[in-house]
């Protein structure tokens, strides 16, 4: 992408911190699917959720596994350092 090119080393950096919370709330999300209500707080005694069964935890740890290798992905594409033309190795 032509526009990250355009961007200092700072912003590059603010992007990639924004990728990362980005990803953390999609896994927050895929791993909170089919749970019914608040999953963590107490009142007195009372927990405000059901208990749920719940997935195995390696669904879990494949989840974050993933969501954490595009982070890295594409924090390395977003920070690399950008040649003097890149058009001309494209085209040539």
């Amino acid at each position: 992408m032509h526009w990250i090119d355009k961007l200092g080393k700072a912003q590059r950096v603010v992007v990639v911190v924004a990728l990362g919370v980005a990803f953390l709330a999609v896994g927050s999300y895929l791993l909170s699917l089919g749970q019914h209500g608040i999953a963590f707080g107490w009142t007195g005694y009372a927990p405000l959720a059901a208990p749920s069964i719940g997935r195995p935890g390696w669904v879990a740890l494949v989840v974050w596994l993933v969501l954490t290798s595009l982070w890295a992905a594409a924090s390395i594409w977003v920070l690399r350092p950008s040649g003097p033309d890149d058009s001309n190795r494209a085209s040539g």
